[in-house]
């Protein structure tokens, strides 16, 4: 695969990516309850329709890297999956959710529209073969550990085992012990390889077992790192969100505040479409 392919856009749901718009992937780390999962897809629609902006649905149904053994982990699959399906059927919204094992795909393929693979297992060869080959979306998040040029070697793996729609996400990098920074460099790095590009604004900001038995973040930076990455021509942002997390069962210190995802939304459309503009007028020259 040519490192400089043209991007391939695709269609997930009545989401788009991939053709000069911006989408939002929002929603609670991990599952808590049916309701309060179900409220948290109703409220980001509503905040994503508002800004004019395709949205996503995003939660675990089980949160396999939790720092410690006493952590949340989620519902499980069975339970989750039937939460997932309630949302898509009620509010009418694709969702995504991570798959951790091979024989958690089939079933989880069969309600998700987007299968993501978690960042500390994105050099799993066969788990990245095995959800290409499920006929659904992908979204694979680069690992704290990689280069962004690393990143196509991951996209190869799942373009020779058949997947055509394809997302490649950025979290950080390890920057020392306790912490992520962002090299806004990967973006359009990573930009090359044909696929969209995704920004996660809200693990960006953990400090990985900063607080000891749990992840600590810094959710104060979310909105200014969110607009830069929108700025450096992302397709999609990636955003962990809570009605209140304080009391979040997972990842709490890094989510954004449900009360501030209108107002950061309405700024990302903003800055997108004058980034947008700037480039077809480049390009028009």
């Amino acid at each position: 695969m040519s490192s400089t392919q043209r991007k391939k856009s695709f269609q997930v749901g009545n989401a788009t990516f991939g053709d000069g718009r911006l989408t939002i992937i929002a929603g609670p780390c991990v599952i808590e309850s049916a309701e309060h999962a179900t409220m948290m897809a109703r409220e980001c629609t509503a905040r994503a329709r508002a800004a004019g902006l395709d949205y996503v649905f995003k939660s675990s149904f089980d949160k396999a890297n939790r720092s410690s053994i006493k952590s949340f982990r989620g519902p499980g699959m069975t339970a989750g999956l039937e939460i997932l399906q309630h949302i898509k059927a009620e509010i009418g919204v694709p969702v995504l959710t991570d798959v951790h094992e091979i024989a958690q795909i089939e079933p989880v393929a069969k309600v998700a529209d987007i299968l993501q693979i978690p960042a500390f297992l994105c050099r799993q060869t066969d788990l990245i073969q095995e959800a290409a080959q499920s006929g659904r979306a992908l979204n694979i998040k680069k690992g704290q550990f990689l280069a962004p040029q690393d990143a196509l070697n991951i996209v190869e793996k799942a373009e020779a085992a058949g997947c055509e729609r394809i997302m490649l996400t950025e979290r950080g990098v390890s920057f020392g012990y306790n912490n992520l920074v962002v090299d806004m460099r990967s973006f359009p790095i990573m930009g090359e390889f044909g696929v969209p590009i995704v920004f996660d604004a809200t693990h960006s900001l953990q400090l990985p077992g900063g607080l000891g038995h749990a992840t600590g973040g810094l959710s104060q930076y979310i909105e200014p790192l969110a607009r830069a990455g929108v700025a450096c021509g992302v397709d999609a942002v990636f955003m962990e969100v809570h009605d209140a997390p304080e009391r979040a069962l997972s990842d709490g210190p890094n989510m954004l505040p449900l009360a501030r995802v209108g107002p950061l939304l309405e700024a990302l459309r903003d800055v997108h479409e004058v980034v947008r503009r700037r480039v077809k007028g480049a390009k028009s020259q």
